[in-house]
């Protein structure tokens, strides 16, 4: 029952022999194609975790605006379409922006003068305690939204203002000027 070929021993070749040799060369396991689907998934979730440390660690500068920034006051009421009161102290501006932008100023002013900046930057703004003020919440004594949207040099939709009167010279007033 030889087939002319000759084994490793130098006999020839016998039929269940040559059976096995063709069996185990169509069972033959192709490790490296195995090993490459398998390394596929460890190089993603490898390459992700490397992305999301650059990403913790990395200080990108604000890059995609949804931190918030500090910023000139001039800059958070012009957004408004208000100019800053004169007596301005302890002023604190911030910005944050990606799909809406949103202006936050907070700062102290002169009790007399916020009738008269109000009525100058917001001439359509319901005076205080009158129809359209909103019922002021955080112990603050006048306070309203306006729709802005479309005032010349306002870039914001919507304007709130929150004034608590301090004592008897100062106001602390809390300005926010946002889209939507």
């Amino acid at each position: 029952m030889a087939n002319g070929r000759n084994g490793t021993d130098g006999r020839p070749e016998t039929a269940v022999e040559a059976a096995g040799r063709a069996a185990g060369a169509r069972g033959r396991t192709r490790w490296g194609v195995v090993a490459a689907i398998l390394a596929l998934p460890v190089l993603l979730v490898a390459g992700l975790l490397v992305l999301i440390a650059v990403w913790v660690l990395s200080d990108d500068g604000d890059a995609d605006g949804t931190r918030l920034r500090n910023v000139e006051c001039a800059e958070a009421l012009a957004f408004g379409g208000a100019d800053l009161p004169a007596g301005v102290r302890d002023a604190r501006c911030t910005v944050q922006s990606w799909l809406d932008t949103n202006y936050q100023a907070d700062f102290r002013m002169p009790r007399a003068g916020v009738d008269a900046w109000l009525k100058d930057a917001y001439p359509e703004a319901p005076g205080p305690g009158g129809p359209g003020t909103l019922a002021c919440a955080h112990g603050y004594d006048y306070c309203f939204q306006l729709d802005v949207t479309g005032r010349p040099g306002a870039g914001a939709h919507y304007v709130g203002v929150n004034v608590r009167y301090v004592d008897a010279e100062t106001a602390r007033v809390r300005y926010s000027a946002f889209t939507t």
